[in-house]
């Protein structure tokens, strides 16, 4: 069983974490934007404060800035994901990679991502249950349907190099 810390209290997160978050957001919009004019802490901190104390004491706005920041958390996660593979497919090396090449690494990377994120979050389980059904076949129908005159208005398009 997981040992209780002091984060866990009901006070730190339920007041005086949601407090400074909205606090120093408030504080540091009203800093750069110089609203009530330059050099004005005091003011800025005073309202920053009396805004962070209203929000606090509400409970729908620090439900939703929670399930936000969950989501914000984990978006920063696949951001920082997407862009660690982007540096190792596309990143500068001593040997260059022919175009084609790189781009067929990228889409496997991106194919590979967005399957990770698919197990990650257990959605598998709900694709193949949709994809068994009678509307999951029509879509996966018409999905190659598309993807194949894709292909083939891509092979027309591309100029021969004669």
């Amino acid at each position: 069983m997981a040992d209780t810390t002091f984060l866990n209290y009901s006070i730190i997160s339920d007041f005086l974490l949601p407090f400074l978050l909205v606090f120093f957001i408030v504080f540091a919009v009203l800093e750069r934007t110089k609203l009530f004019g330059a050099d004005k802490k005091q003011i800025n901190a005073l309202i920053a404060f009396v805004i962070g104390l209203i929000f606090s004491g509400a409970i729908y706005p620090k439900i939703v800035v929670g399930n936000l920041i969950l989501f914000l958390t984990v978006t920063i996660i696949a951001v920082f994901v997407i862009l660690l593979i982007w540096g190792f497919v596309f990143g500068e090396s001593k040997t260059k990679l022919e175009k084609g090449l790189m781009l067929g690494l990228g889409v496997i990377a991106t194919v590979v991502f967005i399957g990770a994120v698919i197990w990650a979050t257990g959605l598998y389980a709900n694709i193949g249950t949709f994809l068994a059904g009678g509307t999951g076949s029509q879509v996966i129908t018409n999905v190659i349907f598309l993807v194949v005159i894709g292909v083939a208005l891509a092979l027309v398009m591309i100029p021969n190099k004669k």
